[in-house]
């Protein structure tokens, strides 16, 4: 399902205009290539299992194509992004509520034990906001998106630079000798494409629907 991370952007309203038409396969696909990892991310950090996670980003979507012919976008009533969330939410809530008796003997024995599920050490999203985690995932799209954004736009050995400083946490002493390149040209490099990425992200941000 995997997708290039450059398209991990907020939707905007043409492409939510576009999924009224449930024949619009391509925009669908575009839909989904967008959303899903975001959904997913959600899913397993509200404590849900791989499975659980893959069933909540089909029904959402599901939920999204059933809802989606009387949506009426208006940035000025709520976010898309809100919207988006509050279908999610709901998705999870179900999930928890399937697992049924058995499931909830199995984390009771669990708390006994000197070892618990991932999924039994997180609260219930019926019980806590997933507001953070939603928005902690959103962003992190967001960076990815706007990193892969300038990455493309970079000439490969400044971007290796800034790789081998900012991500690899080489000195900067040793990126100069790497590349034959003074120090102060390591600081540069890294300030630019920092504010670079910096940029991009809010311009992203501005176009969230």
């Amino acid at each position: 399902m995997a997708h290039h991370s450059d398209e991990l952007i907020p939707t905007r309203a043409s492409l939510i205009n576009r999924l009224k038409d449930w024949q619009d396969q391509v925009s669908w696909q575009e839909f989904f290539d967008i959303y899903w990892k975001l959904i997913y991310g959600v899913a397993r950090k509200a404590g849900l299992s791989d499975a659980e996670a893959q069933d909540v980003v089909q029904e959402t979507m599901a939920s999204v194509a059933k809802h989606m012919p009387s949506f009426k976008y208006d940035p000025a009533i709520g976010s898309f992004k809100a919207w988006l969330l509050n279908m999610t939410r709901w998705r999870i809530t179900d999930q928890l509520r399937r697992r049924g008796p058995a499931h909830r003997q199995h984390r009771s024995r669990s708390r006994t034990s000197d070892k618990t599920d991932t999924v039994d050490r997180v609260a219930d999203p019926a019980i806590r906001s997933l507001d953070s985690v939603w928005d902690a995932e959103w962003q992190e799209n967001l960076l990815e998106a706007a990193l892969a954004r300038v990455k493309r736009r970079l000439d490969p050995g400044k971007y290796q630079i800034f790789d081998f400083y900012v991500n690899q946490e080489w000195s900067p002493e040793r990126v100069a000798k790497r590349f034959s390149i003074s120090v102060d040209q390591v600081y540069l490099i890294k300030h630019r494409v920092t504010e670079a990425i910096r940029v991009e992200v809010k311009r992203l941000e501005n176009e969230m629907t």
